[in-house]
């Protein structure tokens, strides 16, 4: 049903529209989207004439504001769309024609000042958020993205597709309305996975030597341009393709304080003893609690102590029961050039998303960690519920 992000890529450098899709759970809707740098009048007239819905045109906060382009009122709709003052450029007659409306869209990048634009006007631009849709999942951002991938100018133009009816299409209609005009047809969430996949989001901050009771370490310090959050990589010995690498969540109950509730901090001094004796690598993430944070899973504890396991304190608190992403960790394994890992863990999660983002796991080494009084339950509810193998 869908196309790669590649063909879609191909297909608006050469000024076609592609169909864009976000999630079955947020709008389920599907979107005309064409890039500025490349659009020309027949596109926008097929918008109007074929998809019917609003035409509008998605703009980097960059260029919204060297147009002075602010919002149009406080955003307070569900999905927080940032429209801004509707526009057509100052040349126009109505604005509403397929030809006028491309020329106020193409306006938006060839760096015309505000005066260049009357307000109101026939084309409504959007504000894009920055990082695009690994910020937020909607077409505005989703328009932005493709246009940079593009090479051109981070820019484009967006319409709902609809039914002959009236009602919006669904997945199954735009997937006729894709074979009845032969276009490309991606989701967004294909689109969030290449970006984490191919974007640099880590940058190397620092680097020192780490002598610690296990040895001597040296740790580099990376900073992330999705989070800002600070990433830390333990090395120990040469770093080649097939080390050994541990991704480690951090814990502060366990890894600093020892405690028995969990089995993190001994997982940690395990790896350490590994990582030193035999030469690799360990990620050390800002991800407490599975992701939830510090206070949240301290809050978990307290339902916990009422009666619920690890999974159900998360959903009780309205959380899932593992917010932990590995996009960092795979740029940060990239950035040393490794590609192949022997990984050391228990969570098959990690093996899938590790994979997703381009890192192959060639072995696993699982670590043994004997259960107590206080973690037993823990334990099993890992790897009852979470499969963990344990």
């Amino acid at each position: 049903m869908f196309d790669t992000i590649e063909e879609a890529i191909l297909e608006l450098k050469q000024g076609k529209p592609i169909i864009v899709v976000d999630d079955e759970n947020r709008e389920n809707e599907g979107d005309l989207v064409a890039v500025s740098e490349y659009l020309e009048a027949d596109t926008i007239n097929f918008m109007a004439k074929f998809a019917r819905g609003l035409i509008c045109s998605p703009i980097s906060a960059e260029i919204a504001e060297q147009l002075d382009l602010g919002l149009m009122t406080e955003t307070n709709d569900k999905y927080k769309t940032a429209f801004t003052v509707s526009v057509d450029h100052k040349s126009s007659t109505t604005g509403i024609s397929a030809f006028e409306r491309t020329n106020t869209i193409k306006g938006l990048i060839n760096e015309e000042s505000s005066a260049a634009f009357v307000k109101p006007g026939h084309i409504f631009p959007l504000i894009a958020k920055d990082n695009g849709v690994l910020t937020r999942t909607g077409h505005t951002e989703a328009c932005v993205d493709l246009a940079r991938l593009t090479g051109a100018k981070p820019a484009g133009a967006i319409c709902e597709i609809m039914n002959d009816d009236g009602t919006m299409s669904n997945r199954d209609e735009l997937y006729q309305f894709k074979l009845e005009h032969q276009l490309k047809m991606i989701t967004i969430d294909e689109l969030v996975k290449y970006r984490k996949k191919h974007d640099n989001i880590i940058q190397l901050e620092s680097k020192v030597n780490l002598p610690t009771t296990f040895g001597e370490f040296e740790m580099y310090g990376f900073t992330s341009k999705l989070d800002d959050k600070e990433y830390l990589a333990i090395t120990s010995g040469e770093l080649t393709n097939h080390t050994n690498v541990r991704i480690h969540s951090e814990c502060l109950t366990g890894d600093v304080f020892h405690s028995s509730r969990c089995d993190c901090g001994e997982q940690l001094d395990y790896s350490l003893k590994f990582i030193k004796e035999h030469g690799g690598i360990i990620l050390y993430l800002p991800q407490e609690g599975r992701g939830i944070g510090l206070l949240n899973k301290l809050k978990a504890y307290e339902l916990i102590e009422q009666g619920h396991d690890t999974i159900s304190a998360n959903k009780a608190l309205g959380f899932d029961a593992d917010l932990r992403d590995y996009t960092e960790a795979s740029h940060i394994l990239k950035y040393f050039n490794i590609h192949d890992i022997n990984l050391i863990s228990n969570n098959p999660d990690k093996f899938q998303q590790l994979k997703d983002l381009g890192i192959n796991i060639t072995n696993r080494i699982p670590i043994v960690i004997h259960p107590n009084d206080n973690n037993s339950e823990y334990m099993l509810t890992k790897k009852e519920q979470m499969g963990h193998l344990l």
